[in-house]
């Protein structure tokens, strides 16, 4: 009977200590959704001009994929960021990608919009979840302010979304870590490589599409991060023609005749250039 009191008793410890750790993950979870951040809005002033809205309208229908999670329809041309409700997260609560036209953005200054594109932090200080500011950290200061200009040239659209609502498993997950606020520290001046069909240039685009988060650091399907599905090796494309690469991103089947995933965002890069698709296979054709 000593040794049943003692096992209860045990169980009863360790069932008390789960508990009470779920109950810290949960709260931290919560507390995610409030985290306030200091990073300075930049003091830019975008001039907006044709050049810059044709630019950013570019980058927001490929590699940036901004229409992806921000609009009603992705397929629009030009593309609206009205504000879309993200069903694939629909396990983990109620997640809206914002209205991104300037009936919302009308009281945020250049800066701010800057702040929150490339740092994950919104007007008022807290955290964006969600939003890839770890990819977007990496665009240059004329490629963050092209978006910018291209936002403001937008039709004002009076749209409002919902504040993120997760559900016990998001909130598990935010407290754990697996999701949550991508904030990136205070950025300075950010260049990027001359525009040309070049590895340096293709580099730079990859980072900006955030191909790291599925296909690894070294884009070798290895290290994956938590969050998105994990991708497959990229070093693949060693074995591929430039043209075969760029018929891969424009009809979404590979060489071998395979059908890209949804989870491949291909539908976004068919929308880049030929130079910037070649761009991209030499850098990633040029991986060890």
């Amino acid at each position: 009977m000593r040794a049943i009191r003692l096992v209860g008793a045990v169980l009863g410890v360790l069932l008390l200590l789960i508990v009470l750790m779920v109950g810290v993950v949960y709260l931290n979870g919560q507390r995610q959704l409030s985290q306030y951040y200091d990073n300075p809005a930049p003091n830019v002033a975008v001039a907006a001009t044709s050049e810059q809205v044709a630019r950013g309208r570019y980058l927001v229908r490929s590699f940036a994929d901004c229409v992806g999670c921000h609009a009603t329809d992705p397929a629009a041309d030009p593309p609206l960021l009205d504000g879309n409700r993200l069903a694939e997260l629909e396990a983990l609560g109620t997640f809206y990608a914002p209205n991104l036209t300037p009936a919302r953005l009308a009281d945020w200054s250049d800066g701010e919009i800057v702040r929150a594109i490339r740092e994950g932090v919104s007007k008022d200080g807290r955290g964006l979840m969600i939003m890839p500011a770890d990819d977007f950290s990496h665009l240059s200061d004329q490629d963050v302010q092209a978006i910018v200009a291209f936002l403001r040239s937008q039709p004002a659209v009076e749209k409002e979304t919902p504040p993120l609502q997760p559900s016990f498993l998001g909130s598990m997950l935010l407290g754990s870590g697996q999701v949550g606020a991508t904030r990136q520290p205070p950025l300075g001046q950010v260049g990027a490589p001359p525009r040309a069909p070049t590895a340096e240039y293709g580099a730079y685009l990859a980072s900006v599409a955030g191909c790291s988060g599925c296909h690894g650091p070294n884009l070798d399907g290895e290290n994956i991060p938590p969050g998105p599905p994990k991708g497959p090796s990229l070093r693949a494309v060693k074995s591929w023609t430039e043209a075969q690469f760029v018929q891969a991103l424009r009809t979404g089947t590979t060489p071998q005749g395979r059908q890209l995933g949804d989870q491949m965002p291909w539908k976004a890069y068919r929308q880049g250039t030929d130079d910037d698709l070649r761009a991209v296979y030499a850098f990633m054709g040029g991986l060890p």
